[in-house]
């Protein structure tokens, strides 16, 4: 295989500092039979359990208690498996990068798909939340290839944030699934996932602009 440069990851979210000190203590801890390759799984398979626990809740809103559930576990082995892999040094960078992302991405599609189907949120603001998710996740892969830096968060958000904050939505969402906006009412998670929508839009075209700018003036023409 051609010879493979690693990228240079950037954390810089509001809970980086915390996030990293608890990932470590655990790490240190993990027993010797558990590898990365486990926590990758369980991180999938947790967020395909959190998608089947929307989709559940369209006839038990409490199986809103089993997404938070799956939704923390999928951090733990989510987060875990690259810090494991740094701790014990049994680093792959392409198969881990790969495996990670490849995981990453059906996992979301099955969690919004989930979302989708809950009647929590309708389908047309769960596939554009999915739409312009998968378009912010490519521009990161795109940038960490050319530019070969690897953005783990964008303006102080990162995939942990945003599970807090799925999380709180999921426990205003057990109580009040309506909320009265603009004298009309919408789903709560309508109006969360357009905000989603319009956040994420933002932080696409801003680095995509930034870095085309980057790569131009890394390249200019003669």
């Amino acid at each position: 295989m051609a010879k493979f440069h690693d990228a240079a990851r950037r954390q810089e979210s509001f809970l980086a500092p915390l996030e990293r000190r608890a990932l470590l203590w655990l790490a240190h801890r993990m027993p010797a039979w558990v590898n990365s390759d486990h926590l990758t799984a369980l991180g999938f398979l947790a967020m395909a359990g959190a998608g089947l626990g929307y989709w559940a809740a369209r006839y038990d809103r409490r199986y809103l208690l089993l997404v938070i559930a799956m939704l923390v576990v999928n951090w733990f082995g989510d987060s875990l498996d690259g810090t494991l892999a740094r701790v014990r040094n049994r680093l792959r960078p392409r198969y881990g990068f790969y495996v990670d992302h490849v995981t990453d991405m059906f996992g979301t599609f099955f969690l919004l798909g989930g979302l989708g189907l809950s009647g929590f949120m309708t389908r047309s603001v769960a596939t554009g939340l999915m739409i312009v998710y998968f378009m912010l996740s490519m521009e990161v892969y795109l940038a960490t290839y050319t530019l070969g830096k690897f953005e783990l968060s964008m303006w102080k958000f990162s995939p942990t944030e945003l599970r807090v904050l799925l999380i709180a939505g999921n426990v205003a969402l057990f109580y009040r699934p309506v909320v009265k906006l603009f004298g009309q009412q919408h789903l709560l998670f309508d109006v969360g996932g357009v905000c989603g929508i319009v956040g994420m839009s933002a932080m696409l075209i801003v680095a995509a602009v930034t870095h085309t700018r980057a790569l131009y003036r890394a390249e200019r023409l003669p």
